[in-house]
This record gives structure tokens, sequence and C-alpha cells, in this order.
């Protein structure tokens, strides 16, 4: 390869960015997730924008390129999970992991799970599991309680928007939660189990969205990392546009293009919402800026600008 071709790939390669969903399989973390997809797009930049348990399968959303910029706005998006619970039994870490803790009968009419379900929805204080990632004082949580010292982690504001019993077949029960970014299922789990008073475990987790994102977006990671190979694993990736597909939308002329870019204003097509943040798109689909709407002067202000 000569200097010319070596810095045209470079060029090509550094200019890349957008979104490959991916159904992680079970057994690996995100970040072994990540790290695959950046010895396969030979592209650094690169992060996933919500974390599944290595016992978790799913939609993992990974940022690539200029776009992995869009990961604190992505991984705020409300997330979807079809879960299997196990009644009857807790553990320390609310999982099949963790030691068990208790055991009890389980005597639970179907009608009564569904009600159990029915008062975990809407708008409350849960509290994450001990074992899980947070920090305290620098130290992520799991790493304390695995070294015997007491671990005490603040409630979190959640929204649980819809929890439906899918399948009961006692001791376990299938359900679809759809939830807020920040919700623990396995904290779901074991809360729902206190509640019936027998206990229950998470034994099985599948992420069926991310934000916009569901398991029809998604490519198994064996298939890609196929398509790493053959060299066309290009035809998986999502514009970086689609990743805030719900997202209130401005498209720019080519004019408009060149001044946001440039940081400078524009003049909105349409009065909206105070202070409403929108995406910035030319014409093409690329994303140009987030974009943050002034009710004084009815003008879009460029807040966070790609390709400059």
């Amino acid at each position: 390869m000569t200097d010319k071709q070596f810095n045209d790939q470079s060029n090509l390669i550094s200019n890349i960015s957008g979104v490959l969903v991916i159904d992680k399989p079970v057994g690996m973390t995100s970040h072994d997730v990540v790290q695959q997809v950046r010895l396969g797009t030979r592209i650094r930049r690169a992060g996933h924008t919500g974390t599944l348990d290595p016992r978790a399968s799913g939609v993992l959303v990974v940022l690539v390129g200029p776009a992995v910029r869009l990961s604190e706005y992505v991984s705020t998006s409300d997330k979807r999970y079809q879960a299997v619970l196990r009644f009857g039994v807790t553990t320390s870490t609310y999982d099949t992991e963790g030691e068990i803790t208790s055991r009890a009968p389980v005597d639970i009419s179907y009608e009564e799970l569904e009600e159990a379900l029915s008062t975990f929805v809407g708008e409350f204080e849960q509290t994450p599991p001990i074992y899980s990632a947070i920090k305290v004082d620098g130290r992520k949580a799991y790493d304390i309680a695995r070294d015997g010292e007491t671990v005490e982690l603040e409630p979190r504001q959640i929204t649980v928007h819809s929890l439906e019993l899918l399948d009961w077949d006692p001791p376990e029960a299938v359900i679809d939660v759809h939830c807020s970014s920040g919700t623990y299922i396995r904290s779901l789990a074991f809360d729902l189990g206190q509640k019936l008073g027998c206990g229950a475990t998470l034994v099985g987790l599948r992420r069926t969205r991310n934000g916009r994102f569901g398991l029809r977006d998604a490519i198994s990671l064996n298939k890609l990392q196929e398509a790493f190979r053959n060299g066309d694993w290009y035809k998986y990736l999502i514009p970086a546009a689609e990743a805030l597909g719900d997202w209130y939308t401005v498209e720019l002329t080519y004019e408009q293009v060149d001044a946001v870019r440039h940081g400078h204003r524009v003049a909105a097509p349409e009065v909206v919402e105070a202070g409403l943040w929108g995406r910035a798109i030319s014409e093409e689909g690329e994303l140009v800026a987030l974009i943050e709407y002034d009710a004084e002067t009815n003008e879009w202000q460029p807040r966070k600008v790609f390709f400059r």
C-alpha cells in the first residue's frame, strides 16, 4: 500500500460515523462487544449506550466515530426487556449468579401476580442492587460487596411505563418491562418477590428495545464479525441521525448547513416550545448539529455541532 492509499484509507475511516445495533449474546460483557467493534472497524472511537450484564442478551447500541458524542442523549432513552423471574427464592445478587439467601413456598394465582405487577407501574424510587457497577467513593459497589464490606446505595427515581405478564408457569413468570433508563430489572424482581411474600430472583433477561432501536434493527455478533472479515460491515451501519429519530427535526438548506457548522443561528420555520432541543440534518439526511429553540428570536441555536 502506498502512502497515498494509506492516508486515503485513514481519512475514510476517521470520517465514518453511525450506529451499530448488535444483538449481544449471553456470556459477553458490553465492553467485550465494543472491543470487537473497535477491532473489526479499526475505529477506536466506539462506545455503547447502556450496559447489559454478561448473563443478559439483546439490543446493545454501539456508537461509532464522531457519533459517540451522542452517547449522553441516547443512553437516557427508554428501554424494554423480556425477563424471566423465579419465585420462592432470593439470592445475594438478585439473580442466579449469587448465593441463595432464602427459600419459600409459592402459592400465587395468575390474578394475584398481575395485581402485584400493576403496583410497580409509574414513577417511584428504586434501590439498585449492591452487586452493581455503581461507584461509591470511587469504588464499584460490587467490589465493595465482594470484599465483605457494607454497601449503602441511595434510591433512584425511575419510571416503569408498563409491566405485562406474558406467561405464568409456577414458580417462573415471563414479563415484559417498558421502563426508563437506570431501571434495574434485578431490583424489580426482588421487590416484586418481597411484595408477594415469597421472594423472587431474575433468571433470564433479554433487552428487546433501546430507544428507537429494537431487535428488528439488530445484527447478531457472529454475523457482524463475518462482515468484518468480508470488509462489508458498512452495510449494517445506521446513520447517526437515526439514533435521535424521535427528536424534533429541522432540515437545513445548503447555506444553513454551512452557517450552523460555524455556530451561527438559523431562523426557525415554525414556532415550537421554548427551550426545545432538536436535531438539524442536511438535505441528504446527515446529522449536522443538536440545536435549541430560542423563543425570543424564533431561531435555532447550535449546541453541539458535528463535522465542522
